[in-house]
């Protein structure tokens, strides 16, 4: 990320296929006092008086959040979900959700996290943080696969360790754009439910589909409580907020006897992190909440239109500039910000830096988000950020440095 921030410092002229952020003007800065009231307005709705919405606006918070109400409401609308407001954890976005699910379920040393390969690098990175050993599970271009998923819990019990969870993007991954299909979802859940794995969820591109059939989330088909769900408002909302979500309805035996939530598990680590989710940001996000509803699909139709056609115009730029017999072939993801090339050379840092410098044009080597020494000869493309007409001449670009090779 440091490469990746420092070359697209040098090279303001470059077209990006690099960062996977949302699309800029897609947001309005006037919407940001319009939230802000709406939540005020909320809280005096709720019964609390002006001294009570100064402290819950101003103070410090509750550690699991003060929006857990609005969250539990909305992912029980758009995605079917529905775990008590208590299950909620609100965060210092996504990343802050995977570190503090790594650090309450994982105590032992034999205690081993699966991950896809490839895979998001914030999920290792913290699980190095924490000293985390973590087993890879090749990924197909149809998604996770979950007879080698099957492999990796047998071969790291064989190994005499315990295979204690697993991290999947099954919506759109980043970096494949590869999801998995309901029937796989399926199989998945129940070999968790043998196996007692636990499957920590992330789901920060679920709701840009390019089809109009909506596949329901792991946590939405979880019947034996499986499933900790990790959801972010980065994509959807506001990037800036930094602002996610844990749902975390499992029960938690003590050595006591006595049962809790995992939830309050998750908040008794944040205590000791960064202690509560700044207000101001809840706010920002429970404002946008109360206005929409509760249904963000609905307030996101402008965004999930825009992603879904910038994608079919990448595969369509794609194809344009690389027939079939071009040495040069890609997947199509069916929705989310990231498409994949194979090519026939080493796209790697060197080549990123000629790509820049000479080509106008920027993108991710894939070999950073393998685990296995794969991915030298791919590349990441998001459409995310780009306007459409940037993104016809980033391809054509990106079709010359490569014909260059």
């Amino acid at each position: 990320m440091t490469f990746l921030n420092e070359v697209t410092a040098r090279f303001p002229e470059a077209i990006s296929f690099a960062p996977g952020r949302p699309y800029e003007k897609l947001f309005d800065p006037d919407s940001i006092a319009e939230n802000l009231a709406a939540y005020r307005d909320h809280l005096h709705a709720q019964g609390l008086d002006r001294g009570q919405v100064r402290t819950a606006l101003f103070q410090y918070g509750r550690t699991k959040g003060q929006i857990h109400d609005l969250i539990a409401r909305t992912v029980a609308n758009d995605e079917g979900i529905h775990v008590p407001a208590d299950a909620v954890v609100v965060t210092v976005g996504a990343q802050e959700g995977m570190l503090l699910v790594l650090r309450a379920l994982f105590a032992d040393p034999d205690d081993v996290l699966l991950v896809a390969s490839p895979c998001y690098v914030g999920i290792t990175g913290a699980a190095r943080l924490l000293g985390i050993p973590f087993e890879p599970v090749p990924e197909t271009d149809a998604g996770l696969d979950v007879g080698r998923v099957a492999e990796a819990v047998g071969r790291v019990r064989a190994a005499g360790r315990r295979p204690r969870a697993l991290y999947v993007v099954p919506d759109f991954a980043n970096p494949s754009g590869a999801s998995m299909s309901v029937a796989q979802r399926e199989r998945l859940l129940a070999l968790a439910a043998a196996e007692g794995l636990l499957v920590v969820e992330d789901n920060p591109y679920g709701f840009f589909t390019g089809v109009d059939v909506r596949v329901p989330t792991l946590k939405a088909l979880d019947r034996d409580r499986s499933v900790v769900h990790i959801g972010s408002f980065a994509k959807t909302c506001f990037p800036g907020a930094r602002l996610g979500y844990v749902l975390a309805d499992q029960r938690v035996v003590a050595a006591d006897g006595s049962t809790s939530l995992l939830a309050d598990a998750l908040a008794q680590v944040k205590s000791m992190t960064t202690v509560n989710t700044p207000s101001l940001s809840q706010a920002v996000i429970g404002g946008l909440l109360v206005r929409s509803g509760c249904r963000l699909r609905e307030a996101n139709a402008e965004g999930i239109a825009f992603y879904r056609r910038n994608m079919a115009l990448l595969l369509a730029e794609l194809g344009r500039h690389f027939p079939p017999g071009s040495g040069v072939r890609w997947n199509t993801p069916a929705g989310g910000f990231f498409a994949v090339l194979t090519v026939p050379f080493a796209a790697d840092a060197a080549a990123l830096e000629v790509s820049a410098r000479e080509f106008g044009v920027l993108w991710t080597p894939m070999e950073s988000f393998h685990l296995d020494g794969g991915g030298r000869d791919r590349l990441r493309l998001s459409c995310s950020y780009v306007d459409p007409e940037e993104l016809v001449e980033g391809v054509r670009r990106l079709a010359a440095f490569i014909g260059s090779r």
